[in-house]
């Protein structure tokens, strides 16, 4: 089993080669997801101890699903399977970027290519409400052809 290096100093953290990841009051460390190849945003997600020793020994992306409370490995169900390209690792190693190449064109449940398919507008001072605009208008897949009737993995 990976074992992760106990943080001993911020010099030990930020400027040697030990693999201290630093895991929130939940156990948990948040995980940014971009395509490898064009750098486009896909999710954030979170990982567990496991969650992430499976992604470094798997080599496909393994998360930790907080409203389930279980390990998700990522396209298992989908078949949206996120190969990883890449795991960087931030300077005070409390977040995990990974770099992945996504078996079938999305990451987002809901079918779309990234999570991410929304903007918010801004700049406005005299604006009393927000209307999103979407950024991507056609979706990937049907999320009723991949999941059924089963509840949104994201539940409110």
């Amino acid at each position: 089993m990976i074992e992760f290096e106990p943080r001993t100093s911020i010099e030990q953290v930020e400027e040697t080669g030990s693999f201290a990841p630093k895991f929130d009051e939940h156990g948990l460390i948040p995980v940014v997801t971009t395509d490898h190849e064009s750098g486009e945003v896909l999710m954030q997600g979170y990982m567990n101890r496991d969650a992430l020793r499976q992604t470094i020994q798997l080599g496909e992306a393994v998360y930790f699903s907080r409203s389930r409370q279980t390990l998700w490995h990522k396209g298992k169900t989908s078949g949206l399977v996120q190969r990883v390209k890449e795991i960087r690792i931030d300077d005070d190693q409390d977040c995990i970027w990974l770099r992945v190449d996504v078996q079938g064109g999305a990451s987002c449940h809901v079918g779309y290519r990234s999570c991410f398919y929304r903007s918010i507008p801004f700049g406005d001072a005299n604006a009393t409400s927000v209307e999103l605009s979407f950024t991507e208008s056609e979706k990937v897949f049907d999320p009723k052809d991949v999941y059924g009737d089963a509840p949104n993995p994201t539940q409110l």
